[in-house]
């Protein structure tokens, strides 16, 4: 437990609020021109391929909510971690709901794609939410990987599908690049945040434990 709180304090704090400040950069710079030049330079790299688009399904709603719910039932049955179950859900469940929220806030259309999604563009919601539920299993499977790199192994596993589901956005035209750039910023911040949460209060209980 230490050294995995030493690493987070290291490592995954000062990227979490990295990444919030990238969101809002991104949110300020993400109607001029230069970034609209980004967004086209995406497409045309990503635009079509069809491996890529594949990925989107990894970040639907079905998708997150099968193993969401599955890592609830597990944590609940076999660990009976309480914290652990309300960690799931305010990741994937409220991240979701803020997402939302957010694409309601500034109401940016989609690109002219064929599809017919009739939500809101910014940001994506495979992106972010997608990344949340990633990186909330591969937390909660590192947590019984004894070696550092199986950990390790585990978490670059999980940023790689993220990126994926994310990028899939861009191949199959239903998203700008600064939309899933935003998308990850934030879904990332917002893991960070419920991490924090997370581990003050695992160290508060042990702590108690230890004193009883």
């Amino acid at each position: 437990m230490r050294e995995k709180v030493r690493v987070i304090k290291l490592v995954f704090y000062p990227l979490g609020m990295a990444t919030l400040i990238a969101f809002f950069a991104i949110l300020i710079t993400f109607p001029s021109v230069q970034f609209r030049q980004i967004d086209i330079a995406a497409f045309e790299l990503l635009g079509g391929n069809s491996f890529v688009d594949g990925l989107s399904l990894l970040g639907d709603q079905w998708v997150i909510m099968t193993i969401s719910v599955s890592l609830i039932v597990y944590l609940w049955i076999h660990r009976k971690n309480y914290r652990g179950m309300l960690f799931v859900f305010l990741t994937a469940g409220v991240g979701n709901v803020l997402n939302q929220l957010l694409k309601r806030i500034y109401d940016r259309e989609r690109p002219d794609f064929p599809h017919g999604l009739e939500s809101f563009s910014f940001p994506s919601g495979h992106a972010m939410v997608g990344l949340l539920y990633l990186f909330t299993v591969a937390y909660f499977m590192a947590e019984h990987i004894a070696s550092k790199s199986g950990k390790w192994l585990v978490w670059g596993v999980a940023a790689a599908l993220a990126l994926g589901v994310g990028l899939s956005r861009v191949a199959g035209g239903e998203h700008y690049f600064s939309d899933v750039l935003a998308g990850w910023c934030a879904g990332y911040s917002w893991f960070i945040a419920i991490a924090v949460w997370y581990e003050t209060r695992e160290r508060l209980y042990r702590k108690q434990m230890h004193n009883e």
